[in-house]
């Protein structure tokens, strides 16, 4: 009920925060010219100004686009704001494992720290496809593709941890869409079969996988006693790139409910709150929205289906690695 309050007034939550408010408001006064973050998708919508404020507050952003030539035109953006910015870009499309690991590559090559990982990009209400890796689209650029890259990137991410002693955070983007998907929340048995498919639900479905790993991933981390956070975050509903499948119908919506909809600043707060701020020091294993904690569906604080869903993308890549 406060989520839906603040949403609907824009008044702040228990973190000082609400739907209204900035990405630059709620990470006013940080200095983070310690860490280095990577940003997938980060060449517009949320993803640009994620990186924008990032970079403003000293961080050292690695942008991971799939169009390299919009991510130069973002990084020359924020360097005429800030001259003095550190923004690098190397080339990443989620829905290929082969280039996820490319990516990979790269950035270790870098020979950088890693202590901020927002896994960003994604696909929404995407027409019946299947990758070159034979899984459904949404499901392997929003999920897939940032398991993979989580966990190659994980060594890298401890290591920094320890050897500084700051907190890693890891951010996955969900969506309240997640409240939406099919019946028995994910189709283990039938995710690359037309029959059936829904691209909202698919987007839901997708966006309930973020969660999930996040909710897991944060559980193992727990265990080993790592200092690094896992938290997943709902932006707001954004008119962005994102939605260039379904934008007749969003535009439409809009007219009936201009009063819920964010701006891109307000749509990257909550990331760049959950990314920065002193405050959610030591959170994990949290859904965010509008900067404040929420508690997601049933399906998404079900560890059991976590669990399976972490089983099922482990041999779901090993499968493909193999063929």
């Amino acid at each position: 009920m406060v989520g839906v309050i603040s949403l609907l007034t824009g008044r702040a939550g228990p973190s000082g925060f609400g739907s209204a408010s900035t990405a630059e408001e709620v990470t006013h006064g940080i200095d983070a010219s310690n860490l280095t973050a990577i940003i997938t998708g980060g060449a517009s919508g949320i993803g640009l100004e994620t990186a924008r404020v990032l970079a403003l507050r000293n961080v050292h952003v690695i942008i991971g686009v799939r169009n390299t030539v919009s991510a130069k035109k973002a990084k020359e953006e924020i360097v005429e704001q800030k001259p003095s910015a550190r923004v690098d870009i190397l080339k990443l499309d989620l829905c290929s494992l082969t280039s996820v690991a490319s990516f990979v590559h790269n950035f270790l090559a870098l020979h950088l720290p890693l202590n901020i990982l927002i896994n960003n990009a994604g696909v929404m209400f995407c027409p019946f496809k299947l990758s070159e890796n034979g899984v459904e689209t949404q499901f392997h650029t929003n999920h897939l593709g940032h398991f993979l890259l989580t966990n190659l990137l994980l060594e890298k991410m401890k290591q920094t941890a320890e050897a500084t002693g700051i907190e890693g955070r890891i951010i996955n983007l969900s969506s309240i869409a997640h409240n939406y998907t099919y019946r028995k929340g994910i189709r283990f048995q039938k995710l690359n079969e037309r029959k059936g498919y829904d691209n909202k639900k698919a987007y839901g479905q997708s966006k309930l996988c973020n969660i999930l790993h996040s909710n897991e991933l944060s559980r193992r981390l727990q265990e080993e006693g790592v200092n690094i956070t896992v938290n997943s975050v709902h932006p707001g509903v954004i008119m962005t790139p994102l939605m260039r499948h379904s934008s007749y119908l969003m535009h439409f919506l809009k007219i009936f409910t201009f009063y819920i909809w964010k701006n891109v600043p307000q749509g990257a707060a909550t990331t760049c709150y959950v990314a920065l701020h002193p405050s959610v020091k030591g959170e994990t294993g949290k859904y965010f929205v509008d900067c404040n904690k929420v508690k997601p569906s049933k399906f998404a604080s079900n560890e059991q289906l976590g669990r399976k869903l972490w089983d099922f993308s482990e041999r779901l890549i090993n499968s493909i690695s193999k063929a």
